[in-house]
């Protein structure tokens, strides 16, 4: 594991270095192309949300949460009743 951390290491360096030595000029026009395809991605996914939401037939339903204590003291025949045998009672 020391070892591949080493590279990993050795090789950010080298990246490093080589972005270092690209003219100021190419840094800038390479981090704006970068820029540039961050807010087209993120204006493509905005706009594929927003098409999604707007089409009919995409309704959120909502119902209430069904309590699981109320709905096992309804059903008489569960496994706490069960464990309550006398076979089971020490």
């Amino acid at each position: 594991m020391k070892k591949v951390r080493e590279k990993v290491d050795r090789y950010i360096e080298k990246l490093d270095g080589r972005w270092q030595a690209l003219p100021l000029r190419k840094q800038h026009q390479y981090t704006l192309y970068f820029f540039l395809g961050y807010l087209i991605l993120t204006a493509a996914v905005i706009c594929k949300i927003w098409y999604d939401t707007q089409k009919n037939g995409n309704d959120m339903v909502i119902e209430h949460i069904e309590n699981q204590v109320l709905k096992k003291n309804q059903n008489p025949d569960t496994t706490s009743s069960t464990l309550k045998n006398k076979d089971y009672e020490r």
